[in-house]
């Protein structure tokens, strides 16, 4: 092996570990007008495999767990989804479907939320609109977060009611997580038309957006104008689906916060080897046949702890090649965007007993990820005493996993010709702990889908202010692919040189070349 080779299998391996550690932290034509049955209003709408009856209140029609996809049981687990079977009769649709199979988050996580019922049959979408029969409004596709682990399309903060009253229909799903939804096995590439594996959980985005394509008219939806858009891992998501050549015309627009994968991506083989010999191992299962006939909660715990935690992977289908090198060479889906992430991003990562309390074991830890190079931090993240420790460690991890991959997003955006739009979300939202917690990762979330609901504590006039601003902004986007409108503070396009960013805070306001020192060497170093 030449030199550079190693060198770069040193760099993958590196960003491997450091992500999947990350992951560790982090913890789915208007066919009626509304008809009154028994003092409820619902209305009947017809997609693809049958008849919907949805619900209305206060004039937004939402539709919830109808199914994009066959289950993926049996044989068809871990296998690219299928359409949907067609049922008989009307299919109520007024409460959400099972989640994916997961672990929950810990109870003490500020994410924990009560465990819903699971199912491996799980592939189901939800709707909100307040379109009129024949309009066509902008679609928004919201990819849930989680760490391709955890979550669904069903979380009280998604609810799309506030958003279709600003004029667009809103659409949440469920995608296959963990290792139902990623796995990479050679018996599974072997019997795969494409030779491929692991991107499941991709595939069945990818499924529902060809759902939304065929079927969102129905609900006074413009299948030509679709802005996909997710946070964390939904941002992961959608940073693959812009590179993805499969997602060609499902989609016009896009979001990402808070996730990007422009790191060194894991190759099909490599993920084979590490988790195709691994996942049998540890469920002592022979065959692929034996996976398959492993009940999915206990393949859900076995593996639910095992490290690095999988993700999506170069399998030479979904992914052809690593998404940084699809974006440098200008093949992503010119699409424009908006990206970003917020300020303290680490804090309601972190267990406060996961930060280093002295220098020298923040040294030791800044070592393990950047090994011989890691001096150079020094000049940018200074820590000259044991009282410095904590805030240089949480912005060092912000920024190397957060900040520089959404200012690469924007900067790699341009060599399509598509627009950029940059944000920096500073606001801390009114919860306990908030002068530590600060603008923590997730935090934007209800304030884009102005759902403010903060552990009992109503939000202030400048939460509802900045979150009737964020939202219009998205909606904006979704609308024309560009966030700027009237009432709203200026948005400058991304550009090189300057670099202009929004800082989405208290006060909104125009900033140039944010942590320009950091980001470099973040660059420099990867």
């Amino acid at each position: 092996m030449r030199k550079s080779e190693s060198a770069a299998g040193g760099k993958r391996s590196r960003w491997w570990a450091a992500g999947a550690w990350v992951m560790v932290l982090a913890l789915c034509g208007l066919a009626g007008w509304p008809v009154v049955a028994g003092g409820e209003a619902t209305e009947v709408v017809t997609v693809e495999g049958g008849d919907v009856q949805g619900e209305i209140r206060d004039g937004v029609r939402s539709f919830k767990g109808v199914p994009y996809a066959a289950p993926p049981v049996g044989e068809r687990r871990w296998r690219p989804p299928q359409p949907a079977p067609a049922w008989q009769g009307i299919r109520e649709a007024r409460e959400f479907g099972p989640d994916c199979p997961q672990s929950p988050y810990p109870r003490l996580s500020l994410f924990y939320s009560p465990p819903r019922v699971q199912q491996e049959d799980c592939l189901c979408l939800n709707v909100w609109t307040a379109a009129r029969a024949g309009e066509k409004r902008p679609v928004m596709v919201w990819i849930h977060g989680g760490a391709l682990t955890r979550g669904s399309g069903a979380a009280p903060t998604y609810d799309g009611a506030s958003l279709a009253r600003q004029g667009v229909v809103l659409v949440t799903l469920n995608y296959r997580l963990g290792v139902l939804g990623f796995l990479a096995h050679r018996e599974l590439s072997a019997e795969s038309p494409k030779g491929a594996s692991g991107n499941y959980g991709i595939l069945d985005q990818l499924a529902a957006l060809r759902w939304v394509s065929r079927n969102i008219a129905a609900f006074g939806g413009d299948p030509g104008k679709v802005t996909i858009f997710g946070e964390s891992a939904g941002a992961w998501s959608v940073n693959a689906l812009v590179a993805s050549p499969l997602g060609k015309g499902l989609f016009h627009r896009a979001i990402g916060q808070s996730g990007g994968t422009f790191g060194p991506g894991v190759r099909r083989e490599a993920a084979e080897e590490a988790w195709g010999r691994r996942v049998p191992e540890v469920l002592g299962a022979g065959s692929l046949s034996d996976l398959r006939a492993v009940p999915a909660e206990r393949l859900v715990e076995a593996t639910d702890k095992l490290t690095p935690r999988l993700q999506t992977i170069v399998d030479g289908w979904v992914l052809p090649e690593e998404v940084s090198t699809i974006f440098a060479r200008g093949k992503q889906n010119p699409v424009p965007v908006i990206v970003g992430s917020n300020a303290r991003e680490m804090t309601s990562l972190l267990a406060p007993a996961a930060i280093p309390r002295t220098v020298e074991a923040y040294r030791r830890s800044v070592a393990t990820l950047f090994r011989e190079r890691s001096g150079e931090l020094d000049r940018v993240y200074p820590v000259e005493s044991d009282a410095g420790v904590s805030e240089a460690y949480l912005s060092l991890l912000r920024d190397y996993t957060f900040t520089s991959q959404m200012r690469r997003w924007a900067r790699l955006t341009g060599t399509t010709q598509a627009k950029a739009w940059w944000y920096y979300f500073s606001h801390a939202p009114p919860i306990p702990n908030s002068d530590y917690l600060g603008a923590f990762h997730a935090a934007e979330i209800a304030y884009v889908f102005r759902n403010l609901s903060f552990s009992r504590v109503a939000p202030r006039e400048v939460d509802e202010r900045l979150a009737e601003t964020i939202s219009t902004y998205w909606v904006n986007f979704a609308r024309t692919g560009d966030p700027n409108g009237q009432g709203l503070p200026k948005w400058p396009a991304y550009r090189q040189g300057a670099e202009p960013y929004l800082e989405l805070g208290t006060t909104i306001k125009v900033g140039q070349n944010l942590l320009k020192e950091q980001l470099d060497l973040l660059d420099n170093l990867r």
